[in-house]
């Protein structure tokens, strides 16, 4: 997941509330369910210790988001400011609050992270309609009107019928051309993940073969027609499993870099000391966590500066550091991460493919160097 929009949390130093709010339930009682949430979420935030004015920027921010959101969202405030708000595409567990040194972004990676977009193009012989789905989008991207004759094979076996038949061959390779043409525009334009092609099964392969090679290994092809449409629970299933194979593939790319070379080095480090210490000298390349696993609750120590952290507080001090402050390892770790644009997975899709053994303790990290 790339988390360069959350740079603005880490711009300014001190206690941060993060609120991850539940929004998925639409029926008569949700205004007066969401004024509950609020108050339920600046309590909880006053009981941590949050100051007053950030409690009720909190609390304000909570009450007035709109009934129409699918699942929730995630707040993050800091002196009396709303700073941030995330739209989730999952809904979150009750309770998610927290008041700390660092805003707690690591539910964000479950929560609104690895939410790729699909771009979808119902075929059949004549065009195509395009529309792009995600976990918070749908909406309708286009149309393609390829040639409309000849595109249906005659049954006769004589001389002029085998003719038309090359004709109609011909129609279908135009309109694949153009739908295939169509498709890498639109993608290029909307930076879609995956692009999923319904239709029959020649039309889907035909256009599909007329992608250009860049696109071709994203593309999944289904059985629905042009005048039929993907329920959501399909396209759900399509992009989770898209979004698994991504991440068993950093998996295994993780598993081989953690393999020490002749010289003993590897080109990927877990434990939170070894993370520390590739944070601070920004070797930091992609990071892998396990949520809620034993070593994203460590505490460690933080200065204002991203790459200063450490272990153990007397470490700051020997680097130099005046000031330092307690926080959640997952946090500094993602915080380093974010500010030197290395992205961040989160390895609850996998889990049952990959244990609670990769990487130990819970965090991992394949390296810019060894």
């Amino acid at each position: 997941m790339e988390l360069a929009f959350l740079n603005p949390l880490y711009e300014h130093p001190g206690s941060w509330a993060s609120a991850y709010v539940d929004l998925s339930q639409h029926d008569e009682d949700m205004d007066h369910r969401r004024r509950l949430t609020a108050e339920a979420v600046s309590r909880e935030l006053r009981d941590q210790g949050a100051d007053e004015a950030t409690c009720r920027a909190v609390h304000d921010a909570v009450e007035g988001l709109s009934p129409s959101e699918p699942y929730g969202r995630a707040v993050f405030a800091r002196n009396g400011e709303v700073a941030l708000l995330v739209p989730l595409t999952k809904a979150p567990p009750q309770g998610l609050v927290h008041w700390g040194t660092l805003p707690h972004v690591t539910p964000l990676l479950d929560l609104a992270g690895e939410d790729p977009v699909s771009l979808v193009a119902y075929i059949d012989r004549t065009g195509a309609d395009l529309e792009l789905r995600s976990a918070l989008l749908h909406e309708e991207a286009g149309q393609v009107t390829g040639r409309q004759w000849p595109t249906h094979r005659a049954k006769s076996s004589d001389w002029s019928e085998r003719h038309f038949q090359l004709k109609v061959e011909n129609t279908w390779e135009h309109n694949a051309r153009e739908i295939a043409g169509a498709l890498a525009d639109c993608q290029e334009e909307t930076g879609a993940d995956l692009l999923l092609l319904c239709g029959d099964d020649r039309e889907c392969r035909a256009v599909h073969e007329q992608l250009p090679g860049h696109l071709r290994d994203r593309t999944v092809e289904t059985e629905h027609g042009r005048g039929s449409r993907l329920l959501p629970q399909e396209v759900d299933e399509i992009r989770a499993r898209h979004v698994r194979e991504r991440v068993l593939a950093e998996v295994d790319r993780y598993r081989a870099a953690r393999v020490p070379d002749e010289e003993r080095r590897a080109a990927a480090c877990e434990g939170v000391p070894q993370l520390i210490e590739a944070a601070r000298e920004h070797r930091l390349a992609e990071l892998l966590i396990r949520p809620d696993a034993p070593d994203t609750h460590r505490q460690v120590w933080i200065s204002e500066d991203p790459d200063q952290l450490a272990a153990r507080r007397t470490e700051l001090k020997d680097l130099g550091e005046r000031q330092s402050w307690p926080a959640r390892a997952d946090d500094a770790l993602v915080r380093a991460a974010v500010v030197t644009d290395a992205p961040v997975f989160s390895l609850t899709p996998v889990l049952e493919e990959t244990g609670d053994e990769v990487p130990a303790g819970g965090m991992g990290a394949l390296l810019r160097w060894k």
